[in-house]
């Protein structure tokens, strides 16, 4: 692996041109859905949201930065990130980073740990896609895990999912592992246009709404809401404004949601894949990570409105310590912790939650940000996020599985063979009628690096705590691994050969009371934003920090904080582009528009056709199923189209609710005048 060169750099010759660039003003974080795109003397800068190569140049580093040190108090995803922006884009020399880590291990939520004699856990996943500029853009620079330099995770990432397509087979299961239907969407006009009311809203409207609040009861039972709460792991009191943040952000992959077509995996477990090159990158370019370490305050001198962190408060090992930062030092904090407190279980035990005790060790990335808010408005409301417990908790199992009937049942519903290395389950399979909303998953096999050849490890979870099983008659959360395999089993059909799978299987559970935690209801001020207000040297990074159009519970927003915070400290003038726009592509917005459509020909989409078939710009129009494209050229769908018109018009009460909404647009509009 290549060590940085941090020699200095002569810009000499660009002079005329490095010195304008000092003088302009550059928004780190520009917001693509609150300008109108155009070229003009205005535009000297790329669109907001613009991807790709051109948004990957070098900036130059900023004056004095061999002689700038950085702290980073946590080692998720978002603190490690961290480190690479400062040495790749800031210049930093890394033997100037610090990373402060509470366990003995980095990684954060990406963990993964365990044996095939003990078994194997991770406490959870992540679902991935193509358009993570920020994480991309990381990996597409760090070292492979198994291939030689020059290549990169990226690279080898590229590799086993262009050769190995994602999909499901069996997204839906009931009545003891029988499929369910889950071709469509299954929403009706109405419910149709309870997300498209959704789409349209703005921001600021839906402070501390919830999804039930928002949708209706019947919308929450269709197979658009099954796929989506149990793919994302939304709950129906969670925020609405999350929930439509996603909507615009995944857009794109509406067509594939029902069939996880969508999705990318690696190879391995997310610690594996991605943790372990990226820390083995920043150890061999000099960063130091300290372990054991929590951090419970920050000493900040406050003048005004602004706040300039000047220590921090952490005890290790050796007792006590204070860390004194300089006027030009840089700090980055990880607020909050979805992973926090995790309580662990096995086969014969079960998980003991301390939550809210007096324990430095006990919710300290909370206390910690709960300390920051003290000090300031600006650093946020963390008991918006951290004080329902019950309702951010849920609870997953690791099964560690040698061959026995369970493993034979899951061949059943997976694409390929389980053994074979590639796809297998191509994502969640949830069982409908389950009283936990159960789901399982399994990823490519081996799921670790170490694995043997005849183990196999699913992943198991459910959203509902609160309810008795349908066969272990009590909430998950009472319950062993044992009884957490027998409900799994039961749902399969398999109670007769409980006996044999139990023998086959060992259980790791964890149960996570925090782990949505960022899916709370939450309204403006609620998050800092990654430099807080008046801050001069400190950021925060994560889960919990406010961005403009992006989501929560992704690696990408993680990575996004943390470049932000980079940037903005060191004053590099370059921007963080914005969600990927596939929200304003047609071409999209048609396809979504159909397939929410239950994939049926939307209202105007045989005017669509009669106008664009033909021409150059047919490309845009979605097909339908089995159609190819000669098939927008036959005529008959506009005629269809009529007929679907005029029995709109005959369902009084999607007329009734479609005049109700727009004459509430129209009276907002003579409100704004």
């Amino acid at each position: 692996m290549t060590r940085r060169d941090t020699r200095r750099i002569d810009s000499s010759r660009l002079k005329t041109h490095v010195d304008a660039m000092a003088e302009q003003a550059v928004d780190v974080t520009p917001d693509a859905s609150s300008r109108h795109l155009h070229n003009g003397l205005d535009t000297p800068l790329p669109p907001a949201d613009l991807h790709g190569s051109y948004t990957n140049n070098r900036p130059l580093p900023t004056e004095g930065i061999a002689d700038r040190h950085a702290y980073i108090i946590g080692s998720g995803i978002g603190g490690l990130s961290a480190a690479f922006f400062l040495i790749r884009d800031g210049h930093m020399p890394a033997r100037n980073i610090t990373i402060l880590e509470f366990q003995k291990i980095e990684g954060g939520a990406l963990d993964a740990a365990g044996n095939a004699e003990e078994g194997y856990i991770v406490r959870g996943g992540r679902e991935m896609e193509m358009t993570y500029q920020n994480f991309w853009d990381v990996f597409s620079e760090i070292p492979a895990l198994e291939l030689p330099e020059p290549f990169t995770v990226l690279d080898e990432f590229r590799i086993v999912n262009d050769a190995d397509k994602n999909w499901s087979k069996a997204r839906l299961l009931e009545k003891q592992g029988q499929i369910r239907d889950f071709s469509t969407m299954g929403l009706s006009r109405l419910q149709q246009l309870e997300l498209m009311r959704l789409f349209l809203a703005r921001k600021e409207d839906l402070d501390d709404i919830t999804v039930e609040e928002w949708f209706s009861e019947d919308f929450l039972k269709s197979n658009f809401y099954m796929f989506w709460c149990t793919m994302f792991a939304f709950q129906n009191w969670h925020s609405v404004l999350e929930m439509k943040l996603y909507m615009h952000r995944f857009l794109h992959l509406m067509d594939g949601l029902n069939d996880m077509t969508s999705l990318v995996f690696p190879k391995y477990n997310q610690y594996d894949s991605f943790v372990r090159p990226l820390m083995a990158w920043l150890k061999d370019q000099g960063v130091r990570i300290q372990y054991d370490t929590i951090v419970s305050d920050l000493e900040m001198d406050v003048s005004g409105e602004t706040k300039t962190t000047t220590a921090i408060q952490c005890h290790t090992g050796n007792g006590d310590e204070t860390i004194k930062i300089h006027a030009r030092d840089l700090v980055f904090v990880t607020i909050g912790s979805i992973v926090e407190d995790t309580a662990y279980g096995d086969d014969d035990t079960v998980p003991q939650l301390r939550v809210n005790e007096p324990d430095p060790g006990v919710g300290s990335s909370w206390q910690l940000w709960k300390n920051l808010a003290r000090k300031s408005p600006a650093f946020g409301r963390p008991e918006k996020f951290c004080g329902d417990v019950p309702r951010s908790t849920w609870e997953s199992a690791t099964l560690t599985c040698k061959p026995s009937p369970l493993v034979d049942k899951l061949k059943e519903f997976s694409v390929n063979d389980p053994y074979s290395g590639k796809t297998v389950t191509g994502g969640i399979i949830t069982f409908t009628d389950s009283a936990w909303l159960m789901s399982f998953t399994v990823n490519r096999q081996p799921h670790f690096p170490d694995q043997p050849d005849d183990v196999i490890v699913p992943w198991v979870y459910a959203l509902l705590m609160d309810k008795p099983g349908d066969c272990v008659k009590k909430p998950m959360l009472e319950c062993t691994g044992k009884e957490i395999l027998t409900e799994l089993c039961f749902h399969f059909g398999l109670i007769d050969q409980i006996d044999e799978v139990i023998a086959a299987t060992k259980v790791r559970t964890a149960l996570m009371p925090y782990i949505t935690a960022q899916f709370m209801p939450r309204a403006g001020g609620d998050r800092p934003w990654a430099v807080p207000e008046g801050s001069t040297n400190m950021a925060c990074l994560g889960q919990f920090v406010e961005t403009h159009n992006d989501v929560v519970f992704t690696l990408e927003s993680s990575v996004r904080t943390a470049r932000t915070g980079v940037y903005s400290l060191l004053g590099i003038k370059k921007q963080v582009p914005d969600i990927y726009p596939g929200q304003y592509d047609i071409r999209r917005l048609l396809r979504a528009t159909r397939t929410l459509n239950n994939d049926e020909a939307f209202l105007g989409e045989g005017l669509l056709r009669r106008l664009l078939g033909g021409t150059y710009l047919e490309n845009i129009l979605p097909l339908g199923p089995d159609e190819e494209t000669a098939d927008l050229h036959k005529h008959g769908v506009f005629e269809q189209q009529l007929s679907a018109l005029r029995g709109l018009f005959e369902e009084s009460h999607t007329l009734d609710t479609a005049k109700k909404w727009i004459q509430g647009a129209i009276d907002n509009l003579r409100e704004r005048r």
